[in-house]
């Protein structure tokens, strides 16, 4: 079977180091220079050819830097001769822009993914795209890893007694309910309208939340917004309190002050698809790590990648066994 060699651009190299120790495989190399003219030059410093080319890269700010460095690896990959090279995206930040919702607006989330193949990737691996429309942006084969089981975990050795999950909107509301049976608990979700990117509206709550601690989920916290206004929607309704969890957690711009200073907050946690911020040392963090390193012993050895989340759903059999590597 033919070797693995794991690169890393430079969005998130600890999180790529915790797969590589997962996977038993040492981190290979990259030089990124940048010239005078602030063109970019990458070189792996491992050689790729006829190897099974792991590249880990999630799109976080810079985001344009770490997508041109992510091509440029992809492109290198190709030039050296690999024999199949997957981009592993942990965050893919263009899923965002997923539709034309004004007039001669760019749909970037397709645009990156055509930018991607053309470079010459092969394979994606990422978790918890924005919306599952995106998926079919690319034309190259996409596994699409979900964190609900890791962040279910966090939660399970709690006192979840008078404990709802509560959506930020309705578009989450599926992930939402996946993440509720987890738990055995009731679901309920918010009605959004987004004004600006900053700034959102939500008018109506759907579920039971009076008298209750809820339980907040969502993909992606980029500004906080959304989730201050759902709190103050809670409260009104008689929630009581609040834990927050997300996949992403970005917190940009004012988000970390406004989670950290909300009064209805008990709890924030994420996980390490995208770095630690700075200035939060509340906040929690679990590892996908390994979710990311059997998914790519899967994709080496040509096994299911699904059957990894056979256990998410109770009603489905137990996780399968990891597989040997």
């Amino acid at each position: 079977m033919r070797e693995i060699v794991v690169f890393s651009g430079s969005a998130h190299t600890g999180l790529a180091e915790r797969i590589c120790a997962d996977l038993g495989v040492a981190l290979s190399p990259v030089e990124i220079h940048r010239f005078s003219n602030d063109c970019l030059q990458v070189q792996l410093q491992e050689n790729c050819r006829q190897r099974d080319v792991y590249i880990v890269q999630p799109l976080v700010p810079p985001t344009q830097e770490h997508l041109m460095e992510l091509l440029l690896m992809i492109d290198a990959a190709r030039g050296a001769s690999a024999q199949q090279i997957t981009a592993v995206m942990p965050h893919y930040a263009y899923a965002r822009s997923d539709k034309k919702d004004a007039s001669r607006i760019s749909i970037g989330g397709r645009l990156v993914a055509d930018l991607l193949v053309t470079a010459g990737v092969d394979r994606v691996l990422t978790m918890a795209l924005h919306a599952p429309q995106v998926h079919g942006f690319f034309s190259v084969p996409v596994d699409h890893l979900t964190a609900i089981g890791v962040l279910a975990d966090h939660f399970r050795s709690r006192d979840l007694s008078d404990t709802v999950v509560v959506s930020p909107d309705l578009g989450n509301a599926k992930t939402a309910t996946q993440f509720a049976r987890l738990l055995g608990l009731p679901v309920a979700a918010g009605s959004k309208q987004r004004l600006a990117d900053d700034r959102v509206v939500i008018d109506a709550i759907v579920g039971d939340v009076a008298g209750k601690r809820a339980i907040i989920l969502d993909d992606e916290i980029a500004t906080g917004g959304s989730i201050i206004e759902l709190l103050d929607r809670l409260k009104d309704l008689g929630c009581t309190q609040a834990a927050v969890a997300c996949t992403h957690g970005l917190f940009a711009g004012k988000a970390v002050e406004r989670l950290r200073s909300h009064p209805s907050i008990t709890e924030v946690i994420s996980t390490d698809t995208v770095p630690r911020p700075d200035g939060f040392p509340e906040l929690q963090v679990s590892t996908v790590a390994g979710l990311f390193a059997e998914a790519i012993k899967r994709i080496h050895g040509g096994e299911s990648v699904s059957s990894l989340f056979d256990g998410v759903d109770p009603t489905h059999a137990p996780p399968q066994p990891k597989l040997p590597f």
